[in-house]
């Protein structure tokens, strides 16, 4: 059994970057038939007036509706009349996107240097209020207008990037020095967040006009703009520039990790640390700089909840950090493929949205069935990366002194 299970874990972890797109559609297909026997047959236990009636029994749910709605709903129902690609359900589809590829980068990033950040919602909770509170404090001294625009954006993305780093930098310095679990130490550092957080607002931050748990509103100048003409419209909470920008994030972080010194040490410690300590990796500040980075990156998510979502920073933070640790794992932690793998969530949140107003179907149903495409489509790139821990996937493979041929654990990038 165990030489079965090894052979298992070596095919998996010497797949190609083809052969792992097959098995991700045939787990997709599989996870659909799954989930659509699931609903039909949960139709039988359903009331409804009208069905598919077979030997007696009425079935209510129609798999076939369901899943239109899941896939095409969160697209604004593109084959039917009258569709515009700046409707609504885009535009949320959009937005949970782009939140998510910070998320996911953050995740990302620590899986890629062997660390496991389960703190990028805490990271993202702290990003979040350093945000609005720089915002605002630094809004009572500049213009308002364009140049406010131009000065607060950046101020508040850069406040959201500096505190998240600080809070991913001490499970890392725990790590590095004390020897701490870094699983254990982010679970709780999420708590702290939180309640630090809320006594900081409650203290300090509370908006005096409100008696909701959240800071005054920023500025609408200091919001992220729209596209005039070509973009979504200010309602509906998403801005294409977000989209744009969480997109060149992306891409640097492929290629700080592919094509600089820092990435290379980043990534040799992550898969072979007593070569990257022999090599002169210096793993402690390795350790500390890799959950910096990581911490940046869902702080920046925070920023951006707060200046293109709310315009606000709201006690009731969702759960995009946690997202992010699914976005990731379905990426391989490839930060290229964090945006594909956050797209699909993306969807997968809109769709639910529209199955829950176009059908009887119940919200805990579409939540299983949502469940089953993620654990189905992200289960083999979860054993891979297990998988690489005991297989020496480079071992008949040459790798240069810089580098370059280097694959490694769930981080390839191919």
């Amino acid at each position: 059994m165990r030489a079965r299970i090894e052979r298992l874990f070596d095919r998996l972890v010497r797949a190609s970057v083809f052969e792992r797109a097959v098995i991700s559609v045939a787990a997709l297909i599989v996870s659909i038939l799954i989930g659509g026997v699931l609903v039909f047959v949960s139709g039988a236990f359903a009331s409804c007036r009208t069905g598919l009636d077979l030997a007696g029994v009425t079935f209510c749910y129609n798999p076939m509706q369901v899943y239109y709605e899941l896939f095409f709903g969160a697209l604004g129902h593109p084959l039917e009349g009258g569709w515009t690609p700046l409707n609504f359900s885009l535009a949320t589809t959009l937005q949970q996107t782009t939140l998510l590829i910070f998320t996911g980068l953050s995740v990302a990033v620590a899986f890629r240097a062997g660390l496991f950040n389960i703190g990028t919602q805490g990271q993202l909770v702290v990003g979040g209020l350093a945000t609005a509170v720089a915002v605002l404090a630094v809004a009572a001294v500049v213009p308002a207008g364009f140049v406010g625009t131009i000065l607060l954006v950046p101020v508040g993305v850069l406040a959201g990037a500096v505190a998240g780093g600080l809070y991913g930098a001490i499970p890392g310095a725990l790590k590095a020095y004390g020897d701490a679990n870094e699983v254990i130490t982010t679970i709780m550092l999420n708590f702290i967040a939180v309640g630090v957080t809320s006594t900081l607002l409650s203290w300090q931050f509370q908006d005096p006009d409100s008696a909701n748990p959240q800071t005054a509103a920023v500025p609408e100048y200091a919001q992220i703009p729209t596209i005039p003409f070509v973009g979504f419209s200010g309602r509906m909470r998403f801005s294409l520039l977000a989209l744009a920008f969480a997109v060149l994030l992306m891409v640097g972080i492929a290629w700080l990790l592919a094509r600089t010194s820092f990435g290379y040490e980043l990534r040799t410690s992550g898969v072979q640390p007593e070569a990257a300590a022999y090599g002169g990796v210096d793993d402690k500040r390795m350790t500390v700089a890799s959950m910096t980075l990581s911490g940046a990156l869902g702080g920046i998510g925070g920023a951006f909840w707060v200046l293109m979502v709310h315009g606000r920073w709201l006690e009731n933070v969702p759960s995009l950090g946690f997202d992010g640790i699914a976005v990731s794992i379905l990426a391989g932690n490839n930060p290229l493929g964090v945006g594909l793998a956050a797209f699909l969530f993306g969807v997968l949140q809109g769709g639910s949205r529209s199955i829950s107003t176009a059908t009887d179907v119940p919200p805990e149903l579409v939540g299983i069935l949502s469940g089953l495409l993620i654990l189905f489509v992200a289960m083999p790139e979860f054993f891979r990366m297990i998988g690489q821990r005991y297989v020496a996937v480079d071992a008949n493979r040459p790798v240069r002194a810089d580098g370059e041929g280097e694959r490694s654990g769930g981080e390839s990038d191919d």
